[in-house]
C-alpha cells in the first residue's frame, strides 16, 4: 500500500442535516474527489490518515461526509482527529461546515417528506435545534463555513470548485458578496462592512428598480460626498490586510458588504471591490446574495 500523500488534499464535509452535504459531496466527486459518505467515526482516522492504494488515474482528492447520522458520532473526537492529521503534514485537510436557517431546513424536510435524524419521534423543529447545539463545536472549528440558506445548487458547486479545486496550488481565495441587513448578516463572513450611511437610490423613483450593477445607480452613489473617501479607505484596508491573511496560512476569506435591501449600494461596492482585488492578482468570486429579491 502507498502512503496517503497520493491524495493531494482531503475535505471533511459536515454540517446540519438538510443543509446540502450530499450535494456538496456530489460536487466534489464531480471535481475529481473520491467521495465517501456517512463514514463511521471509528474508521475516520484509518481512511483519512492511513496508507491508501490507488491507481495512477485515481482521484487525487478525498471527500469524507460525517454528520449526526454517523455511527459513534462525536464532534469533539472528529475535531481532535482532524487536528492530529493536520499536524502530521502528510495531506492538506480542510473541515467544511454547511449551515442553514432553521425555517429553510424545516421546509426542506417537509417538502421531501424525509425524517430528521434527531427527530424520529418528535417535531422536526426540535431535531433541528438539538442538532445545531450538537454541531456547534464543528461550526466553530471549521476551516470553511458555507450558509446554504439563500444559495442555489449552481452557486454551491461554484463556491466548492473555487475553494477546493484540485488543479491549482493552494492560495488565498476571496469571496466578495453583497447582502441585505434586513435578511441577516452572512454566517460565513470574515469581514463585514456597512454601506447604509451612503445616499440611497431607493428613494429616487427613476433608480428604485435599477440594481447597483446599473451605471445610473453607480453614478448616483458615487456622487455622495462620503463615497470617495470611504471607498479609498476600504480598498486600502483590504489590500493591506490580505497579504497578512495569506502569510498566516488562511486559504479562504469572505468579505461581505451590506446595505438595507442588498440591491443598490452593497451591490455596487461589492462589484467594484471584487474587480479591484482581481486586478491586484487575487482569486476572487463575486456573489450578490439578495439582489434577486429586488428593492
Amino acid at each position: 500500500m502507498t502512503a496517503l500523500p497520493t491524495f493531494r488534499r482531503a475535505v471533511v464535509v459536515t454540517g446540519l442535516s438538510g443543509a446540502g452535504k450530499s450535494s456538496a459531496l456530489r460536487a466534489l466527486e464531480d471535481a475529481g474527489y473520491e467521495a465517501i459518505d456517512n463514514l463511521p467515526l471509528s474508521l475516520f482516522g484509518m481512511v483519512a490518515g492511513s496508507a491508501v492504494e490507488i491507481a495512477p488515474d485515481a482521484p487525487s482528492g478525498l471527500a469524507i461526509g460525517i454528520d449526526a447520522r454517523t455511527r459513534g458520532f462525536d464532534p469533539i473526537a472528529l475535531i481532535d482527529e482532524t487536528v492530529a492529521l493536520k499536524r502530521r503534514n502528510e495531506v492538506r485537510i480542510d473541515l467544511l461546515f454547511l449551515d442553514c436557517d432553521a425555517d429553510i431546513l424545516g421546509r426542506r424536510f417537509t417538502e421531501t417528506r424525509r425524517r430528521h435524524p434527531l427527530a424520529l419521534d418528535r417535531p422536526v423543529a426540535d431535531g433541528i435545534a438539538r442538532e445545531r447545539e450538537l454541531m456547534a463545536p464543528l461550526r466553530d472549528a471549521a476551516d470553511v463555513s458555507i450558509d446554504t440558506t439563500a444559495l442555489s445548487l449552481p452557486d454551491l458547486r461554484r463556491l466548492l470548485g473555487q475553494r477546493f479545486g484540485l488543479d491549482e496550488a493552494p492560495r488565498l481565495t476571496i469571496d466578495v458578496m453583497s447582502f441585505s441587513f434586513k435578511r441577516g448578516v452572512p454566517r460565513e463572513a470574515d469581514l463585514v462592512f456597512d454601506a447604509r450611511f451612503l445616499q440611497n437610490p431607493y428613494y429616487e423613483p427613476a433608480l428604485k428598480r435599477l440594481s447597483g450593477e446599473r451605471p445610473e445607480v453607480q453614478e448616483y452613489i458615487s456622487r455622495d460626498p462620503a463615497f470617495a473617501d470611504f471607498y479609498a479607505k476600504l480598498a486600502d484596508l483590504l489590500l493591506s490586510l490580505l497579504p497578512r491573511y495569506g502569510s498566516e496560512g488562511k486559504s479562504y476569506l469572505t468579505i461581505a458588504i451590506g446595505c438595507t435591501g442588498g440591491f443598490h449600494r452593497s451591490v455596487f461596492i461589492a462589484g467594484r471591490i471584487a474587480q479591484q482585488l482581481h486586478e491586484a492578482g487575487y482569486q476572487v468570486a463575486l456573489r450578490h446574495r439578495d439582489m434577486q429579491a429586488g428593492p
